[in-house]
């Protein structure tokens, strides 16, 4: 019987390098620095502040890991409250748990999918009504777009509880002209591999008040006191980057804007090619935001297009397309089914919403034009609209 051909997988985010990783690499390398710290680490530090407008940057193994060391300089512990968008991955919220918190999770809202004000204020009004505040906000940038900042960022001031601000995924974006991730006491970064730049794995904690980072470089390098032998007053952890994945970070970010150009431009092919389906709609961006579109995100409407965002992906994984459902919202995680979660507008759930309709289409800076045009077909053929 004749073999049936398969077509090559196309990904949905892969690494994309720029040639230029090389040079910091060998360098590590030939000057031995292939631990943690070093020059990379310093530089990559150094030029990420830089990019952003922020005092400075803490290079980290992991976003999640930056998030972690942000709630332990707020000074969160068991039984304390810890406010957290829903739709988002679980790395946003697993740091509370570390530290014996509780999380609350907030819905978003439709023009930017990310935290919803109106839900964000209802649980500050209850929250303020039991005499319990609480001591963080983490507020999460979605698909490389900004919340609502300004809203946002004016609710948690009039409680005074200070914000993270969840970046991992919209480095590069920018809201009102300020690059996201800058507006909070403290901003996350990913460079998880499938991130718009990759160290392979890592993260970095960003922040404008530099004594707090000092004490988060002594934390996440397992709180060495100074002394001069191995001696440990306060619990540290095992966070600092590597010089060598640092020299990496160093390639990638030289190359940033591109890459972030890239996305938007296959973005735009998306939106263009498929906007006649009126079952379709796209992640939106909102007025005076520049999203990063690091993955491009759109909702089938079941009624419209007479089968369900579920099947549209098994579909495109049956064509060896991997692309995903939008985030399953943290309030319906089994982890978290006991935790608070607050609708938008009171009734409206938005999250829940997103995740049964949206879809994560394949958007590495590195994808070819024939490779999206064989997504888009694959999404026409699934809507019988090719």
């Amino acid at each position: 019987m004749p073999q049936t051909t398969v077509e090559k997988r196309i990904l949905l985010s892969p690494p994309h390098m720029s040639g230029r990783e090389m040079h910091y690499i060998n360098e590590a390398i030939e000057t031995n620095w292939i631990a943690p710290l070093g020059p990379n680490v310093d530089a990559f530090e150094s030029d990420l502040a830089e990019l952003t407008g922020i005092n400075g940057a803490v290079a980290v193994s992991s976003g999640t890991a930056a998030i972690h060391l942000a709630l332990l300089l707020l000074g969160v512990k068991k039984g304390d409250l810890v406010f957290c968008s829903s739709l988002t991955f679980v790395a946003s919220a697993n740091p509370i748990l570390y530290q014996g918190a509780e999380p609350v999770f907030i819905d978003s809202e439709p023009e930017t999918w990310n935290m919803s004000p109106s839900a964000l204020e209802c649980a500050f009004l209850d929250a303020s009504a039991a005499g319990r505040l609480p001591k963080a906000v983490i507020i999460v940038n979605l698909y490389g777009q900004s919340a609502r900042m300004e809203e946002l960022v004016s609710i948690c001031n009039q409680y005074n509880v200070p914000i993270i601000e969840d970046a991992a995924e919209s480095l590069g974006a920018l809201y009102k002209g300020k690059a996201s991730g800058t507006f909070g006491e403290f901003g996350i970064y990913s460079f998880n591999g499938n991130k718009i730049i990759t160290t392979s794995g890592g993260g970095m904690l960003i922040s404008n008040n530099v004594e707090a980072l000092n004490k988060a470089r002594f934390l996440a390098t397992q709180a060495k006191d100074l002394a001069p032998y191995y001696q440990h007053s306060k619990l540290g952890f095992n966070y600092r980057m590597s010089n060598i994945l640092a020299g990496i970070g160093r390639g990638q970010l030289k190359v940033l804007d591109e890459r972030v150009m890239a996305r938007r431009t296959i973005f735009n092919r998306y939106q263009e090619e498929l906007a006649d389906i009126s079952a379709i709609s796209f992640m939106p961006e909102m007025p005076q935001t520049f999203s990063n579109r690091w993955l491009t995100a759109l909702t089938i409407h079941e009624e419209t297009a007479g089968l369900t965002a579920a099947k549209v992906l098994e579909v495109l994984e049956s064509e060896n397309i991997e692309a995903r459902h939008v985030w399953k919202p943290l309030h319906l995680q089994p982890l978290f089914e006991q935790c608070k979660y607050y609708l938008h507008n009171g009734n409206e759930n938005i999250s829940e919403k997103l995740f049964q309709t949206g879809i994560c289409l394949p958007s590495g800076s590195n994808m070819t034009r024939d490779d999206q045009m064989r997504v888009i077909q694959c999404i026409r053929n699934s809507l019988g609209t090719g």
